[in-house]
């Protein structure tokens, strides 16, 4: 309003909005301000105290100012107050007000079982905040009368700063810079008065003969959604004005491929480290290595890392460090261990650094409430899949031995972990040296949307040096030969020396084989090696050795023989007759006069030892200690202890470089070798290691020795299978679905990397078929669509009989020098006649003699090639000026071969043929032969111009396969419906339009293509997945919308052999036993070693229940049958072996560990493995029971656990306790 008006006045809405009255206001004296009113008196009139209203006179001209259609705007877009319709009787009822709590019901998130009530706060929905604009521009929010706002405030504390445009991760985001308006508007709002915007403000500054800009319906256009939210690459899409013509370039279409890994460069200077962290979690009494302080740099920005370092490099460093943060951070950390022996064993060394530890085993929970909990990777998995509370608070997990993802049989539990942590989860991976590190944490970083950084040094702590050893006695014991140095560097000279010594020795019968290795030897041979070698290895001080024998009996065997070997002295006997007598004080004493304890107490004194999976666990556990400290100074050992047991020697032996991988024996694989080889060289004590190979027999190929001692290691390869646990569990489970744990898998990795390319690819595509809108139209209302894809067809047919034909020895006879046949592609319609067939290459080639045309260019009209014509085969080629060519064509360059054949001389032709096109001979006429041969298939296309027949490959070339039969049969077919069942063919612009139709196919068949790649049905296992649900619907563990029933629910109870278990509880197989026979019975599914039945005695109730569980066997493994499972029913049966069912039998009787060994040939290590396996599945079926509400079983496999659970099976760690 302005101070200079002759009558200061304001507008006033009264009486419901139907009247507006003009008012005088007065000046404030001090301010020169005026006082305001309302904007409105809705729903009552003028108040009385408004005495001086406006003058009649004054008031009637500035109605006739206001009433001036060039001046006024119409309000019709203003809000209005309407008049509310009279509703008594509405006061008869009143609503009540909301409730501030409600009652909630607290359910299980696994089993949706209810577990209580509980009264949470009510949440208000739809009810704004109401706020009171008062009339000196104020703002003042309802929840608080005395905080007042001012507007300029909120724009400039809210809009201005402080404020992200783009979310993280995002490429781009809003823009909230206010949008400036092409036009300034001049024009007075009457809405605004209504909005306590002073009349005189607007009206009054404005020139009465100013034009009014906004008419009466015009409305402000609102923004698209796609001008509201930015595009993707949009500002790539929309290039700054500013920049010059050469920084305009369009961008590439294809993305950059996105990399969730990044490999930390070794060579980058860590001299800043203490700098960067000051005040370290946990404080080594040595410096680091640069790729520990790397990692340590990453933890301490908490990013997930994968560590990559050879055998005793110190990637435990890196957990340790980790364990120390999750302390400092007051959050928990799990360590995974593949076996659960290493797993005592880091409880152990982390329990000496770090007090709060606890140890989770299948058998054995120590303190599962710390802060650091070790496990093996089996025990996470169940975590996850029950929703432990222990995930909630982790921080890290740390998955040591990485590389056993390559296990065959349980490598899939570390893809299933790694895919269902929680995002909050870091992550850290230590491996032995792999090649594709960078790849897998790839993958890890694009299935967890993390950056996984690759920490990986090929630097070997201490270098290993390569020997082979041909000695076998004293007089030969000097000869070792070094074929790889420390550097790495294979020396042939060695290899050559080793020859020629083992020569020496070998009679002319063995000479005559070479080098080429053959293993010899047995015990008795064996024992003079092993005596001169470690007389040997004594005298240089190259003690202790692991010799690493690929068989248990073959261990057991050389340490037998070497009864006369003493490695240790008086006072190292003593100590080691003290601990061990220490240790066997656990167990009871007729365990302690076990053959094996008695045994390998006198090999250790001997400072002897054997290591594998057939000795006592406590046995094993005092080797292992006995080793650390020095006592054992020969070790025989199997490939187990080199699985992430921490015990280096001086020298590493190998027995034989052969294997049985459990189908073949085999070479070892340079993994394999490098994994036992790392024993040797202990770090700070020797400067180098040595590595040993026994050439007991033939001298290995030297090819074979690069290979294993210098070849690439293993890859990681994924393991990933469906199993029944597997996929009932992830039912159960809402946030994940089977098909997303398929794709996230690592075996789904490389074809789903692209993704995002594709993705591109696939708008691309959708872009340009929506494009061609006229040729899908085209296609809807005529034949096109139908007549391309029988043409397609039938030249695929034609392809696969003339590539089956051509390719088969037996039938390549007919290219036999003369055989006419008709060209495709560059030469299209030519007819030409074979000279030769050239088998020498990859691809069977033909050099033919083809008429051409000297005159015509090699253009072949595009739309031709569709017509019927010239896909039935219907026209041949006649040059009007006729030359010949001497031409190597493939099978894709070869139309048909025709049933007609010419007497030629073919050697002739082509030596004529390649005598002219040496410059000096071009212009000499063609020889006889070659013109009479070229005068025959003129005169072969003149007689014939609708084209030459086919040879029939089914009388004429004696073809009788079955699927070739069935495909010419198909081809005919489809050449009668190109002849006659199309009409887009008689269209006057076929050629133009076939070519069209053509390019839309094609682009749709791409789009279809990889529209296919990206969803679920192009998953590789999603066949078997689709087989293995209709085996549990069949078998009534999931119902038809795949919702997991009864007996899936107590199948998700049990780790192994699923559902044989679950149909042995359901048909009460079980119930009617006794415990005894129940648990002997069941040791079929953990037992893994192949006996001779026809020595097992069993009692009639012990065959009866042996053969209820074959018959169940048998009918799940037929259910899998009749889906097309690929397993048989005898190989799905065959996995039960009830070799050991007499003798857990008679342990849970309560015989004698001693007595029951001598019931069988199974060793006492696998005995105690098996006898411990079966008391964790004892327990699954326990809890199987409870599930169902089977008291009777439930009690039953209680006492079950408690028969077998005694004595030296279950004998406490020597690690833990």
């Amino acid at each position: 309003m302005n101070d200079n008006l002759e009558f200061p006045f304001t507008l006033l809405e009264v009486s419901n909005g139907r009247r507006c009255y003009l008012a005088a206001v007065e000046f404030k004296e001090e301010k020169k301000q005026l006082y305001n009113l309302p904007p409105s008196l809705l729903p009552l009139d003028t108040p009385p105290v408004l005495n001086s209203l406006v003058p009649d006179q004054i008031e009637a001209k500035i109605y006739e100012k206001l009433n001036n259609e060039e001046n006024l705007v119409s309000s019709s877009s203003v809000k209005r107050v309407w008049t509310r319709l009279t509703d008594i009787s509405s006061l008869n009822s009143i609503d009540l007000c909301p409730l501030r709590t409600s009652i909630q019901v607290e359910r299980n998130e696994t089993n949706g079982r209810l577990l209580g009530f509980y009264e949470a706060e009510a949440k208000e929905e739809g009810v704004a905040e109401k706020k009171l604009l008062y009339d000196d521009g104020f703002l003042m929010g309802s929840g608080s009368m005395e905080t007042i706002v001012k507007p300029d405030e909120i724009n400039s504390d809210l809009f201005e700063t402080n404020f992200l445009t783009c979310p993280p991760g995002f490429d781009d985001g809003m823009h909230f810079e206010a949008k400036k308006s092409g036009k300034s508007s001049s024009a007075f709002n009457l809405g605004s008065v209504l909005f306590n915007k002073e009349f005189t403000e607007q009206f009054g500054s404005q020139p009465q003969t100013d034009e009014v800009l906004v008419e009466e319906n015009e409305v402000e256009a609102l923004p698209t959604l796609e001008e509201e939210l930015p595009a993707v690459n949009k500002a790539a899409a929309k290039p700054d004005e500013k920049e010059t013509a050469k920084n305009q370039k369009k961008p590439s279409d294809s993305p950059v491929e996105e990399s969730w890994a990044e490999e930390i460069d070794m060579k980058t200077s860590v001299s800043n480290f203490h700098k960067a962290v000051p005040s370290m979690a946990h404080k080594y009494p040595f410096e680091l290595d640069v790729f520990q302080k790397h990692a340590v740099l990453k933890l301490e920005d908490h990013q997930s890392v994968f560590v990559a370092a050879h055998t005793s490099a110190g990637k435990t460093v890196v957990a340790e460090y980790a364990i120390a943060l999750t302390a400092k951070h007051m959050t928990r950390v799990i360590y995974t261990s593949p076996i659960k022996a290493l797993s005592n064993q880091k409880f152990r060394d982390f329990k000496q650094t770090f007090s709060d530890v606890g140890l989770i085993t299948g058998d054995v929970q120590i303190n599962p409430e710390a802060f650091c909990l070790i496990m093996t990777t089996e025990i996470l998995r169940s975590m996850l899949y029950n929703g432990s509370d222990v995930i909630r608070d982790l921080e890290w997990v740390i998955f040591d031995e990485v590389h056993y993802i390559n296990d065959a049989e349980r490598g899939v539990v570390w893809e299933e972990v790694l895919i269902m942590l929680p995002e909050h989860c870091n992550i850290i991976l230590l491996s032995a040296t792999v090649p594709n590190a960078f790849e897998f944490a790839n993958w890890i970083g694009r299935t967890k949307q993390k950056k996984i950084y690759v920490i990986s040094t090929p630097k070997r702590p201490v270098p290993l040096e390569h020997f082979l050893y041909t000695g076998n006695s004293n007089k030969t014991s000097d000869q070792m030969f070094m074929i790889v140095d420390g550097n790495r560097k294979f020396l042939t000279s060695g290899h050559k020396q080793a020859v020629d010594a083992k020569n020496q020795r070998t009679s002319k019968y063995n000479k005559s084989f070479g080098a080429k290795f053959r293993s010899g030897g047995g015990p008795s041979a064996d024992k003079g090696v092993w005596l001169s070698l470690i007389t040997r290895l004594r005298k240089l001080d190259q003690l202790p050795v692991v010799a690493f024998t690929f068989s248990r009996r073959r261990c057991d065997e050389n340490a037998a023989s070497l009864e006369s070997l003493d490695l240790t002295l008086s006072s190292e006997k003593r100590e080691i007759k003290v601990f061990f007598r220490k240790c066997v004080q656990r167990l009871s004493g007729s365990d302690r006069a076990l053959p094996q304890v008695l045994q390998m107490s006198s090999l250790l004194e001997r400072g002897v030892g054997v290591h594998h999976s057939g000795v006592l666990p406590i046995l094993k556990e005092v080797i292992e200690m006995l080793f650390t400290r020095g006592m054992v100074k020969l070790l025989f050992a199997t490939e187990t202890f080199a699985m992430g047991v921490n015990m280096p020697a001086r020298t590493v032996v190998f027995d034989s470089l052969r294997k049985h991988d459990g189908t073949q024996m085999r070479n070892l694989l340079p993994g394999e070798y490098i994994q036992m080889a790392g024993r040797a060289g202990r770090r700070g004590l020797d400067s180098t290691g040595n590595v040993i190979l026994l050439c007991k027999g033939d001298i290995p190929d030297i090819s074979e020795l690069h290979t294993m001692m210098l070849g690439r290691v293993t890859k990681l390869h994924s393991q990933f299978r469906l199993t029944y646990g597997m996929i009932l569990n992830l039912l159960r489970v809402e946030q994940l679905r089977v098909e997303e744990v398929m794709r996230k898998s690592f075996s789904e990795f490389h074809s789903r990397k692209d993704s995002k390319t594709q993705e591109e690819e696939l708008r691309r595509l959708n872009e340009e078929l929506a494009r061609r809108s006229d040729v899908e139209a085209l296609l809807r209302f005529t034949d096109y669509e139908q007549y391309f894809l029988c043409c397609q067809e039938l030249m695929e047919l034609r392809h696969r009989i003339l590539e089956q034909t051509l390719t088969n020895a037996a039938t390549l006879k007919v290219m036999n020098p003369g055989r006419v046949v008709v060209l495709a592609g560059k030469y299209q319609h030519h007819v030409a006649i074979t000279l030769k067939t050239n088998t020498a290459k990859s691809t069977v080639a033909f050099s033919v003699l083809a008429l051409l045309d000297k005159s015509s260019s090699d253009s072949v009209d595009a739309g031709a090639i569709w017509h019927p014509a010239s896909i039935l085969r219907r026209k041949l080629y006649r040059p009007e000026s006729v030359t010949q060519e001497l031409v190597e064509v493939t099978l894709n360059e070869i139309s048909h071969i025709t049933n007609k054949t010419l007497r030629v001389q073919a050697d002739t032709i082509i030596a004529d043929c390649k005598r002219r096109q040496v410059p000096r001979f071009r212009s000499d006429s063609p020889d006889q032969a070659t013109s009479i041969a070229c005068q025959q298939l003129l005169r072969l296309v003149d007689s014939n111009p609708e084209g030459l027949s086919s040879v029939d490959v089914i009388s004429e070339m004696g073809v009788n396969q079955v699927q070739m039969f069935e495909d010419v049969t198909r081809m005919k077919s489809l050449e009668s419906s190109i002849d006659s069942c199309f009409q887009c063919v008689e269209r006057p612009s076929f050629k133009s339009q076939i070519l069209e139709v053509e390019s839309y196919l094609k682009l749709k068949e791409e789009y279809n293509k990889i529209k296919f790649l990206l969803s679920d049905e192009s998953l590789f296992l999603l066949p078997e997945y689709q087989q293995r649900v209709m085996v549990l619907q069949k078998l009534r563990y999931v119902d038809d919308n795949s919702a997991v029933q009864m007996k899936g629910r107590v199948a998700c109870e049990i780790s192994t052999h699923e559902l044989i278990l679950t149909e042995l509880v359901f048909e009460n197989v079980l119930s009617h036993l006794e415990p005894t026979e129940i648990v002997a019975l069941l040791s079929c599914c953990v037992f893994q070693q192949k006996i001779d039945m026809e020595a097992v005695s069993l009692t009639a109730r012990l065959k009866e229940g042996m053969n209820r569980i074959i018959e169940v066997a048998t009918m799940i493994g037929q259910t899998q049958y009749d889906v097309e499972i690929r397993q048989s029913v005898d190989d799905f049966v065959s996995v039960l072996k009830f070799g050991l069912v007499e003798v857990v039998y008679e342990w849970a009787k309560g015989t004698s560990f001693k007595d029951i060994t001598n019931l069988t040939d199974v060793q006492e290590g696998m005995i105690v493995r098996t006898i411990q396996r079966l008391n964790e599945l004892c327990r699954d079926v326990r809890n199987a029971a409870r599930v169902i509400g089977d008291p009777v079983l439930y009690s039953k496999m209680e006492k079950c656990s408690e028969l077998i659970k005694r004595d030296i099976v279950f004998a406490a760690s020597l690690y833990i306790h």
